[in-house]
């Protein structure tokens, strides 16, 4: 597929001579992913300012019979923005802008193309909360967010993306403006297509505007990171401490990795001790009798043999560097090309399925090095295979995807799901059925031909266009 001379002038005219690129950095840079499976090859980026002008690019492409990819922050790990056949690419980089802000309702409006940071700190700025946080964040968008609904490390306390998106902005594959839900919290006239649209990965058209709920901020965070006995006891240890305390979130990751953050973050270990793998806890410190409960809590885990050594944060800089040991782990592991396994199952089935998928794991990569960790509090795993040096990464690939279909139908055997927060995009395609049911996946390509009747939002994403 290939993009003719008159269409990108077109497009030049929609969005001016500046904001059309047909160069090779462009496409390096627009194109793809954090995936690194895929070499992208759009027809032509765009970058367009409105909701109109994405609008205009859209009905264009229906027109010529061109496919559109939507661009983010370009922070997806599933190959979700990834343009493999001289699509049409609507990167939203320019859209970035507060449209408005109601601190009755605690709710904002921005474009999608919002840094999720720059998000967080206008949110602290009117003394509120965006609670929805990543590593990603200095550089995810707001759009990309909604788009694969993501999760992250305060999950357990304040939920999904989709728990906070109060109205949507979107131009679907037809290239109709859809102005969703305009910020209500109760509003029960039908089908809520609002919802359709979060975590669509961009296959039924374009976030273009979102209307975001906020919190009040939380109070003073004290972070304590545990040594743990095994994986399964870190299962132990979340009981005890749920049903002691509200937490704000609950990490976890093995040693191994966490060596390896701590040789290229240069940031300290938590204590002398080593230990099998590790909990990070974070609270609100409200009074000394919560930080008090706390250490009863760990003296309890302790006695039982599940803790096997411990650090609470004393200072900022401690608690920012005791976070960096969990959230440093996706940058740090990128250099050796993981092959990424982002599942979930109920919280009160891990300590069956873990001890299931690590027989499976160290039965099938025997001589890979093997990373887990993960959002473990609210039943969010991820597994990570380095590939080793000598190995080309189709290889390494092969050799990981077929594996990947051994733990998906382990991840079905206990209903849970092949993607717990990334999106299912290119890379997890073929394991969908693992999750969903053949039912629900013709339902699903139903829903697509309706907002998209001509196939053109981000083709070969999720499902296939019927």
């Amino acid at each position: 597929m290939t993009v003719a001379p008159p269409v990108i002038e077109k497009l030049r005219d929609i969005v001016g001579e500046q904001r059309v690129l047909t160069d090779d950095s462009a496409f390096q840079q627009y194109g793809v992913d954090r995936t690194t499976i895929w070499q992208p090859a759009p027809g032509v980026v765009v970058l367009p300012e409105t909701t109109e002008q994405v609008q205009e690019v859209v009905q264009l492409a229906n027109a010529e019979k061109l496919a559109v990819v939507p661009s983010g922050g370009r922070t997806g790990l599933s190959g979700g923005a990834v343009a493999l056949n001289g699509e049409i690419v609507i990167a939203l980089d320019r859209m970035n802008k507060v449209i408005d802000f109601n601190a009755v309702d605690r709710s904002v409006t921005v474009q999608a193309g919002m840094i999720t940071q720059q998000l967080q700190e206008f949110a602290e700025q009117q003394g509120l909360f965006y609670p929805v946080d990543f590593a990603s964040t200095g550089s995810s968008q707001i759009g990309g967010n909604i788009a694969t609904n993501a999760g992250g490390i305060k999950v357990i306390r304040y939920g999904m993306t989709r728990d906070w998106v109060l109205g949507l902005k979107v131009v679907d594959g037809s290239g109709n403006i859809l102005e969703l839900n305009h910020g209500l919290v109760k509003n029960n006239t039908g089908l809520d297509f609002r919802h359709l649209f979060i975590g669509s990965e961009g296959t039924l058209g374009i976030i273009t505007e979102a209307t975001l709920g906020l919190a009040k901020p939380p109070k003073e965070l004290s972070v304590l990171v545990l040594g743990v006995s095994d994986i399964p006891s870190i299962i132990d240890v979340l009981k005890v401490f749920n049903d002691g305390m509200d937490l704000t979130a609950f990490e976890f990751f093995t040693h191994n990795g966490m060596e390896r953050v701590v040789d290229h973050s240069e940031v300290p270990t938590p204590f002398e001790s080593e230990a099998p793998c590790y909990a990070l806890l974070e609270f609100e410190q409200t009074s000394e009798a919560e930080l008090d409960r706390a250490m009863e809590l760990f003296e309890t885990c302790v006695m039982e043999g599940w803790v096997l050594d411990g650090v609470i944060s004393q200072s900022l800089t401690q608690a920012e560097n005791l976070w960096k040991l969990r959230e440093d782990m996706s940058e740090t592991l990128s250099q050796w090309k993981p092959y990424k396994n982002d599942i979930s199952v109920n919280v009160s089935r891990m300590p069956e399925f873990i001890a299931r998928a690590e027989a499976l794991v160290s039965e099938q990569y025997p001589d890979f090095e093997v990373v887990w960790y993960g959002h473990i509090g609210d039943g969010n795993l991820h597994l990570n295979i380095l590939k080793p040096d000598e190995l080309s990464i189709d290889d390494f690939t092969v050799r990981c995807s077929g594996v990947s279909k051994q733990i998906g139908a382990l991840v079905e055997e206990f209903h849970g799901s092949v993607s717990a927060e990334h999106g299912v995009g290119l890379l997890k395609k073929d394991l969908l059925s693992y999750s969903r049911s053949a039912a629900e996946v013709a339902l699903m390509q139903q829903v697509k031909k309706v907002f998209d009747p001509n196939g053109i939002m981000n083709p070969g994403k999720v499902v296939d266009a019927i």
